[in-house]
């Protein structure tokens, strides 16, 4: 039954990387199917087991966030932004954003935030981190690099959920004891990506990958285990060494003091935080980190 709820696992897995590169075409039930490869009926109600989302629930959510980040960090018109989340208007993309956050897509433009939207209360509370920032402070404590990141083969352990207690952390100790145990640990790096945005996702439906990268040749056997490939991508880089504060100060500063201001706009990977101390991963009184967002010219 386990090596059953793997494979489903999977699956699915691969249905939402489908999606999320996906997101300006139309998705039909039977071409997500197909790519899970299960009929159209089963797979409905399989995805719905795994995510505790509809497929077309999943899909919108994906949309309108990545809207949300086109909106906030991107000069693109609203329609251009429809158009690239897979709507087929700005009035159809401003009608469902509304509808889902509870204001339209030009009043978040100039507000900037969701904290008083229809979902807020739902977001992960960020503001205590974010009282004591100063983005021209940060400008000199975060000096940026740019840097191009190769395509690469990765093993990872998606975490749902993953506001709960430990559960990342835990899943850190299960990669870090994998790698020692098939003699990679030594000559890969570990690093972690959020797939959602702490902003705009609600706390329960926040997804989070402790990854590794791994030889194309290797064969991957521990059920825990999933692999990937994460394409090539250029990426604003900072070095930051300190507590959870420091790191969320220097991602803040990333987008809201350095992106808003560059000549670029967010591309559509995952920002990763690599581990430069691996022997202390697990010690999340103090990071080592180099964190990096995905960047493209406008």
């Amino acid at each position: 039954m386990e090596k059953l709820n793997v494979t489903y696992r999977r699956r699915i897995e691969q249905v939402i990387e489908y999606i999320n590169n996906n997101l300006d075409q139309s998705l039909t039930l039977n071409q997500l199917a197909q790519v899970a490869c299960f009929s159209p009926y089963h797979f409905h109600r399989i995805f719905v087991a795994v995510t505790d989302e509809t497929v077309n629930n999943f899909t919108n959510r994906m949309r309108l966030e990545k809207g949300v980040r086109l909106l906030k960090f991107s000069k693109v018109s609203v329609l251009n932004i429809a158009l690239e989340t897979g709507f087929s208007s700005a009035a159809t993309f401003s009608r469902s954003f509304k509808q889902y956050f509870g204001l339209t897509a030009m009043e978040f433009r100039k507000k900037g935030n969701l904290r008083n939207s229809k979902i807020g209360k739902d977001l992960h509370l960020v503001k205590p981190y974010l009282a004591a920032m100063n983005v021209s402070k940060d400008q000199q404590n975060f000096h940026i690099k740019l840097k191009t990141l190769p395509r690469r083969r990765v093993a990872f352990i998606r975490v749902m959920n993953s506001f709960r207690k430990r559960v990342v952390l835990q899943a850190y100790e299960r990669m870090i004891t994998w790698a020692k145990r098939i003699g990679i640990y030594d000559s890969e790096t570990i690093f972690g990506m959020s797939l959602d945005d702490i902003m705009t996702t609600p706390k329960s439906k926040y997804r989070y990958d402790v990854c590794m990268p791994i030889p194309n040749t290797l064969v991957v056997q521990a059920d825990f285990i999933s692999t990937m490939y994460i394409p090539n991508c250029k990426y604003a880089t900072t070095l930051v060494s300190g507590d959870i504060n420091r790191v969320t100060a220097a991602f803040y500063y990333l987008y809201e003091g350095w992106l808003i201001n560059s000549s670029y706009e967010p591309e559509h990977q995952q920002a990763i935080e690599i581990f430069r101390d691996k022997d202390n991963v697990c010690n999340w009184d103090h990071f080592e980190l180099e964190l990096c967002i995905p960047i493209k010219s406008f």
